[in-house]
C-alpha cells in the first residue's frame, strides 16, 4: 500500500536579493518519511523587478531559510504571471527535527 501524502500550509516571507514580501506556501511529505517538498507561487513581475533569475529564499514559519528554485531555468518576461518555486528538504532525521523545522505539520496527521 502506498504512503499517504500529508500536506500543510504556512505563512512566511520570500527574500529576493534582500527584498522581502509575505508569502503563503505548502509543505508536503509522504507519511513515515522525513523528506519535505515545499512549493509556493510568486508573481512573475514582482520577481523580475527584484532581479530574480532562478532562486530565492523562503523564510518559513519556523524562521528556517530555505532556497526555493524556478525549475524551468532562468525566469523570462514571457513566462506565466504566477511562478511556482519549489524545494526538497531532506535535512530532518527524525520526527522531532521535522516538527521543529516545520511546525505547519502540527495536527496534520504526520507520524
Amino acid at each position: 500500500m502506498e504512503n499517504q501524502i500529508v500536506k500543510a500550509d504556512g505563512n512566511g516571507a520570500i527574500d529576493v536579493n534582500g527584498q522581502v514580501s509575505p508569502v503563503t506556501y505548502t509543505v508536503s511529505l509522504k507519511e513515515h518519511s522525513y523528506e519535505v517538498d515545499i512549493r509556493l507561487m510568486a508573481p512573475r513581475d514582482w520577481l523580475l523587478q527584484r532581479g530574480f533569475e532562478r532562486d530565492a529564499v523562503l523564510v518559513s514559519q519556523s524562521g528556517a531559510r530555505i532556497t526555493v528554485c524556478h525549475d524551468r531555468g532562468r525566469l523570462d518576461p514571457a513566462d506565466t504571471i504566477s511562478i511556482e518555486l519549489s524545494a526538497r528538504d531532506d535535512s530532518c532525521g527524525n520526527e522531532v527535527d521535522l516538527m521543529r523545522k516545520y511546525p505547519e505539520f502540527d495536527g496534520a496527521g504526520t507520524g
